[in-house]
């Protein structure tokens, strides 16, 4: 199918894709209680390397021993092992010429597991709660935390923290990392009216708002390689209110977009539940096309939400996204790339496979011959 857009051969900085299809980053708890990423991780992600995805973006991994971890057994970017244990998953993945990125997570006040802290504290832009229930498949249960309300001191801590784990991440062999501001994570908390209620030079307009975001992003993209890929992710949906929506609808997203590109992003990857629909109204773009028109022109947008179907894919990149990831059609096909290039049919996704009772790795996603070096 070498008519098919979906399957050009393209790039982002220095690095060669084969297509424009890459796997999105999801949540699975499989790391050491110590946070190290395990050996079945690097069968795991290798697996749609071989599948033919063109790049791979890793769960979210926590950047800090304070308050940036957001579930018990996330894997980290933090101590000398943890870049030790991720060099494993890198080289596995490299062995099959697919470059990784890393994304850099601070939960906020949606943490619902860190062992660094004694006792259920967060930390967020105001002492706002999250809205509904942690989530059992993710090892929590019960109502959020009422977070802290983050001073300059612990604003630092996250930048540092960031800073520090996309250092750790060029010593671990990754090619890029991507900053989690989408879904309520305390990035995208600064983003969202309802969550910033600051008074300070983080809180109040939509150029207030994504301030501290652009600040960090600026500060890691100057820490990293020129050629090390620097990326964010941003949504307006959060995991506990996925019918958030910015006050200032299209304004905000473009006053967001035109920062964080300006603030060093190679890339911005959008996510919402359906990335083809309207965002900002029954006729307005949506998240994707926004970026697209808001970032500058060496910004590459990543579109993700509602693309396992092979034209929905299609329909995005026809949009305006260079690039487009994909969550549980990918783990209900993991050669997702490989099957629609032939014609093959795709599986229909499973949460009770995947996701139940937890979302740590099962037995069936992990390969049973491995084709690993160090097996």
């Amino acid at each position: 199918m070498t008519d098919d857009a979906l399957f050009d051969a393209t790039s982002l900085n220095d690095l060669s894709l084969s297509n424009r299809v890459g796997l999105a980053p999801m949540t699975r708890i499989s790391a050491t209680d110590e946070g190290l990423a395990t050996n079945e991780m690097a069968h795991y992600y290798r697996k749609f390397a071989d599948g033919g995805f063109g790049f791979l973006v890793t769960e979210g991994v926590y950047t800090d021993d304070a308050y940036s971890q957001g579930y018990l057994n996330q894997p980290g970017l933090v101590t000398g092992d943890h870049v030790e244990a991720w060099t494993n998953v890198t080289d596995a993945v490299h062995e099959v010429d697919t470059p990784i990125f890393a994304q850099l997570m601070h939960a906020g006040a949606q943490s619902q597991g860190n062992p660094h802290l004694d006792g259920d504290r967060t930390l967020a832009p105001s002492a706002v709660q999250p809205d509904g229930q942690k989530a059992e498949a993710y090892g929590g249960s019960g109502e959020f935390a009422v977070p802290k309300a983050a001073d300059e001191t612990d604003l630092e801590t996250v930048r540092e923290g960031l800073v520090r784990a996309a250092r750790n991440a060029v010593e671990a062999g990754f090619d890029g990392v991507e900053l989690h501001g989408a879904n309520g994570y305390l990035l995208n908390e600064f983003l969202a009216a309802d969550a910033n209620r600051r008074d300070d030079e983080y809180g109040g307009g939509p150029e207030s708002r994504v301030k501290f975001p652009a600040e960090v992003l600026s500060a890691v993209a100057d820490a990293v390689p020129e050629e090390f890929v620097v990326g964010v992710r941003v949504s307006q949906e959060k995991v506990t209110d996925g019918d958030y929506e910015w006050p200032e609808g299209e304004e905000a997203a473009a006053v967001f977009f035109e920062a964080l590109s300006a603030a060093g992003a190679d890339y911005v990857h959008t996510t919402e539940t359906d990335a083809t629909s309207p965002t900002f109204g029954a006729d307005g773009p949506s998240l994707a096309e926004a970026a697209a028109e808001y970032v500058a022109d060496d910004t590459v947008v990543v579109a993700n939400g509602g693309l396992g179907d092979p034209d929905a894919a299609r329909a995005a990149v026809d949009a305006g996204a260079d690039l487009l990831t994909l969550g549980t059609s990918a783990l209900a096909n993991p050669d997702w790339p490989a099957r629609v290039a032939a014609g093959d049919d795709l599986d229909a996704f499973d949460p009770a496979k995947y996701l139940a009772p937890t979302a740590g790795l099962s037995d069936h996603e992990v390969p049973s011959e491995s084709p690993l070096a160090d097996d």
